[in-house]
């Protein structure tokens, strides 16, 4: 049985947590791994420890030795729930599951972004993640400033793009007949 990596790609309060949850009730033998739980670990227990600026090298340690734990010791399909905003971290990490014989599944969301900034104005998820960020507009902001390249079918096994959030539900049944044939 081979097993499938998805990874969602989209910016903040894009729906990809939500949807990487959904995905998991429904799928046989898989697991989410999330960035933000990694984060909010390391503000409540080993504040000390992040880096003051530049990437947070100790929550990408986390994720990645959990991601490596999961690939190794498990036989679940892995779902990855971050941004994954950044085309070569992207090909890296997904290079990585294709080394170990995984099949892999991007899910893009591609909301508009005035349907992101209401979001993130009337949130109430904990900021509890943030390192220096002060709210979720200031991390949508900082999303929308830097130079992004939206995934292409080069990247992945399969590549669906959400464009209206009524398409998660589809999407999650397709993703369910794609594993169902593993």
């Amino acid at each position: 049985m081979s097993r499938l990596v998805i990874m969602t790609v989209g910016k903040t309060h894009s729906g990809k947590t939500t949807f990487a949850k959904e995905l998991e009730s429904v799928l046989q033998q898989a697991i989410v791994i999330d960035q933000d739980n990694h984060a909010e670990f390391i503000n409540s227990h080993y504040k000390k420890l992040r880096p003051i600026e530049g990437p947070n090298t100790l929550k990408f340690s986390i994720t990645n030795a959990i991601v490596n734990y999961a690939m190794e010791q498990s036989d679940f399909h892995i779902i990855l729930s971050n941004s994954n905003l950044n085309k070569s971290g992207r090909t890296n990490v997904l290079q990585t599951f294709h080394d170990n014989g995984f099949e892999s599944i991007i899910v893009h969301f591609n909301l508009p972004i005035d349907l992101l900034k209401e979001r993130v104005t009337q949130t109430q998820r904990s900021k509890a993640i943030f390192r220096s960020a002060l709210n979720f507009l200031e991390v949508l902001e900082r999303q929308e400033n830097k130079i992004q390249i939206q995934p292409t079918k080069d990247e992945a096994n399969y590549l669906f793009d959400i464009k209206d959030p009524n398409d998660t539900l589809e999407i999650i049944q397709q993703i369910k007949e794609i594993s169902e044939f593993r």
